[in-house]
């Protein structure tokens, strides 16, 4: 449990750090690095051999791209990367046939389109929601987005240690309670909207905040979206875990003592991260 701490500790001083840097491209770098790192532990639970290591260099360049994309001269290039990237794959598989399996090159590619896809969700936001006309609301929406992740994680951790009786997944998750996803929706919910309170006080956004496009309050939208994040972040973490179990290992990595790898610590973040900033932007900023 100390680990555990010291790690949480580090890593939120980490994250702030990270974040001085939002209006930079070191940002957008930072992110793509955090992304790599995840697609490097997918990588490695899938097994794959030494000798099919391009599998995983192809995918740099490529995540590389995606995470500067907000500059124009990236962007003209995704298209054409991407025709390039799944026609490399399937002339790999055809090259390798007998050695590679499909199955195993589908499930990299699925998984590593998931990260990226969650990932670029923040370099989205501080592409819509630019600093200089939005203020911080960018950063905001980002850190909403790991509360929602890691606040519905700690809810339903203490709720289902405390009334948990009835197994939610368990041959995939044995220790998830349905009570334990109760309260951490519950808790999602209201973590979401004191943390957006807090915010559009010390912005000064109150005004904003209190009006949406389509006529109500942020606060009911953000309690709304905190119910289907948690649900979200809940079949993140269940789909992690069944990548785990199907190729036997405990942890994806171990870059964060106690904690696990990039993908055992933003499991829950996979599905909220895009989510959120979809309906954000579809919301509030139209």
């Amino acid at each position: 449990m100390k680990t555990r701490i010291i790690t949480a500790v580090v890593g939120i001083l980490v994250l702030i750090g990270v974040l001085f840097t939002f209006d930079t491209m070191v940002f957008n770098l930072v992110v793509a690095a955090i992304t790599l790192i995840a697609i490097h532990e997918i990588y490695t639970a899938l097994g794959f051999d030494k000798k099919d290591w391009l599998l995983y260099v192809v995918t740099v360049p490529y995540t590389l791209l995606i995470m500067l994309s907000s500059y124009s001269v990236c962007r003209a290039l995704v298209m054409p990367a991407s025709f390039l990237l799944v026609l490399f794959y399937a002339i790999y598989l055809v090259v390798r046939n007998g050695t590679v399996s499909f199955a195993k090159t589908s499930g990299l590619v699925m998984f590593s389109g998931i990260v990226i896809f969650c990932f670029y969700s923040f370099v989205r936001l501080k592409e819509l929601l630019p600093v200089e006309e939005y203020g911080y609301d960018a950063i905001f929406f980002i850190l909403l987005s790991l509360c929602f992740a890691w606040g519905g994680d700690t809810c339903a951790y203490f709720a289902g240690r405390a009334f948990g009786k009835h197994k939610l997944c368990p041959v995939v998750s044995p220790k998830k309670t349905v009570e334990g996803a109760i309260g951490g929706v519950l808790g999602t919910m209201v973590c979401g909207v004191a943390v957006t309170l807090v915010y559009s006080i010390a912005a000064d956004r109150m005004e904003a905040f209190t009006r949406s496009n389509i006529g109500v309050s942020m606060y009911v939208v953000i309690a709304l979206l905190a119910c289907v994040a948690a649900v979200l972040g809940i079949y993140g973490d269940l789909f992690a875990s069944v990548v785990k179990r199907q190729c036997g290992i405990k942890d994806y990595g171990t870059i964060f003592p106690g904690h696990g790898g990039i993908l055992d610590r933003f499991d829950s973040v996979m599905f909220i991260a895009p989510f959120v900033t979809m309906v954000i932007i579809a919301v509030f900023y139209r």
